[in-house]
């Protein structure tokens, strides 16, 4: 078989790499019609460059090949059309390659996800930005070029932050009950009401799921105008003086405060699911996306009572899915907090955790902690019964970004890829992309930008997300396991999970019955194991090649391949190996930042 290496640019991370060697090609880019698709969807795909000549297609599930075909037999002006099988939740790769008889040339890769409900491999996204500065037209381009960057990325489900007008009447109604065509949010930020419509059809266009942002106790100042009770109010008891209203400081320039109400009470429940209802009927959303503030210690009701504001989550939960089953909903467990009660409901379509930089891990680590974010996950399979995913919000690069960048305005690359790469590779997926990359909490806010490098990068971590999610995302913690494994490399030190300081550490799952995965994640000249590289600072890994690696396997090993995001746009390599005495000998042909070893099995006898 001819060797597999690749062009692509320079492949994907490895653009940040003095060492890059790789050969080059004229520049191919793909794209598909949407993020994903139902059972037996015809999936639409394009070329954009200057294809070289003898030009192959090659599908794929993994490692297996579905179907190859000549590229002169079925694309047409740079467009054609693949029918993948009908199995419902599965991830496919496209390859685009040359071949010689010395070596094949990975020209261009792009993923697929077959799926007939998002929750089951959500990639999320979000949008904050709906004015248009007086030029509705440019607007209009800018969300099409979003758009097509999300779908790109195959983001399956965008939250719309800031869009809505007050956080207790979120529906942007005048006097007479019709719709603003523009309004300010919370910040005075202008809204146009056509914008937040625009994104909403795009996105269903590209199969994406909409769902809009609000608190699930926010009131405005003067919301008794607006049929709010003061009988609903969150309460805060002082040690000296009287107890006030729980609020949610913003600056003196912002419209108001947020005043907190009692999530629980049946009453503001019904308020603000009346209020919903009027949000689905202007705009068409396909669910809410419910947050709250963390932990705020103890809390009261109107009549002193102390609320329980776990308990009164999961109240609030049903409550509003009670009122529109058909609706999606996900709920914020702001550092962790609540997550019991908020999973225990039944009702949300995955795990959604907010996380920070504090000391109250799980697992005896910092919520900082690269380790924490494992513990997470393993809590949230627990409390959810093995059944629902974890997306995480986690903004990296946090203070360059209250710093204004200190003179690059730019997200540190390293810090980015590295910490997707642990997100990946341990089940989970990152709240991240939109109009912009995240850094705070504030999604308007954009302090910092992706650099060409990282935008171009990105684009492959997600397809690899994406083609592997069967690998990556269709199994749980509770099939994880240490792995046995070692190397005669003298300059690499090799651990198992946890991560340690300068070293490569490798992460263990069983995929079903005959495949044990392999994650090995590149820790190579960093001390600093926080996945929040809060000043931007995470060097890039040490690129080592050849690999020699030892695996202790007692089941009988048929093959053995490896996938990364930064190398080959993702495209498997099928490994020689050998097995003697339950040890299997095998030689990794490149880490960068993450790559994915696959050992497949014999059936049991």
């Amino acid at each position: 078989m001819p060797k597999m290496i690749s062009s692509l640019s320079l492949s994907a991370a490895l653009l940040f790499s003095a060492e890059a060697q790789e050969p080059t090609l004229p520049r191919m880019e793909l794209a598909t019609d949407k993020a994903c698709y139902l059972p037996g969807e015809m999936v639409h795909l394009t070329a954009s460059g200057t294809p070289p000549s003898a030009l192959f297609i090659r599908y794929r599930h993994g490692a297996q090949i579905l179907a190859e075909v000549p590229y002169a037999e079925v694309v047409k002006a740079g467009r054609w059309s693949w029918r993948p099988p009908r199995r419902d939740f599965q991830g496919y790769l496209v390859e685009v390659y040359t071949r010689s008889a010395e070596c094949e040339l990975v020209v261009a890769t792009i993923a697929v996800d077959v799926s007939s409900d998002w929750r089951r491999f959500p990639r999320y996204g979000f949008v904050a930005d709906f004015d248009d500065g007086g030029d509705p037209a440019a607007k209009r381009t800018r969300i099409a070029e979003e758009m097509a960057f999300l779908n790109r990325c195959h983001i399956n489900g965008v939250q719309f932050q800031d869009w809505q007008w007050k956080h207790h009447y979120p529906a942007p109604l005048d006097a007479k009950g019709q719709l603003m065509p523009a309004y300010r949010d919370v910040s005075n930020r202008w809204v146009k009401a056509e914008h937040v419509r625009h994104y909403i059809e795009l996105q269903h266009r590209y199969g994406m799921k909409s769902i809009f942002y609000n608190l699930c106790f926010g009131s405005w100042k003067g919301a008794t105008e607006d049929g709010v009770q003061e009988a609903w109010a969150l309460y805060a008891r002082p040690k000296d003086g009287e107890r006030y209203q729980d609020f949610h400081g913003l600056p003196s320039s912002w419209q108001s405060n947020i005043y907190l109400l009692d999530p629980g009470n049946a009453d503001w429940q019904r308020y603000l699911c009346d209020r919903n209802d009027e949000v689905y009927r202007l705009f068409d959303f396909d669910g809410y996306q419910i947050d709250q503030l963390g932990s705020r210690g103890p809390r009261y009701d109107a009549t002193g009572r102390e609320v329980h504001l776990p308990r009164a989550y999961a109240s609030f939960i049903k409550a509003v899915k009670k009122r529109r089953p058909e609706k999606r909903l996900i709920m914020n467990a702001v550092s962790g907090y609540g997550a019991a009660e908020i999973i225990g409901t039944g009702k949300l379509d995955f795990c959604y955790n907010e996380v920070w930089g504090n000391g109250n891990g799980y697992g005896g680590t910092s919520e900082a902690a690269f380790a924490n974010l494992y513990e997470i996950i393993k809590r949230n399979d627990s409390l959810s019964r093995h059944r629902l995913p974890t997306v995480f919000a986690a903004y990296l690069n946090y203070d360059k970004a209250d710093h204004g960048g200190r003179g690059d305005k730019l997200l540190n690359a390293p810090g980015v890829l590295l910490t997707d790469a642990v997100m990946f590779a341990l089940g989970g997926s990152h709240l991240e992309l939109g109009d912009h990359m995240l850094s705070r909490e504030y999604f308007p806010a954009a302090p910092l930008a992706m650099s060409p490098q990282l935008r171009e990068a990105i684009v492959h971590y997600y397809d690899f997300l994406t083609a592997y999610q069967n690998w990556l995302r269709g199994t749980t913690s509770r099939h994880a396991f240490t792995p046995r494994i070692s190397t005669t490399s003298v300059d690499v030190q090799l651990t198992a999970w946890p991560p340690k300081a300068d070293a490569i550490t490798a992460f263990a799952k069983q995929v079903g019955p005959r495949q044990q995965v392999v994650h090995l994640l590149n820790f190579l000249g960093t001390n600093d194991l926080s996945w929040r590289d809060v000043d931007g600072t995470r060097p890039e890994p040490r690129l080592v090649r050849q690999l020699p690696l030892q695996l202790e396997s007692a089941a009988r090993v048929i093959r053995v391949w490896a996938a990364s995001p930064d190398l080959r746009g993702g495209a498997p390599e099928l490994l020689p190996f050998t097995q003697r005495s339950g040890v299997v000998s095998v030689t990794l042909p490149a880490l960068h930042y993450w790559t994915m070893l696959v050992l497949e099995l014999a059936p049991a006898r």
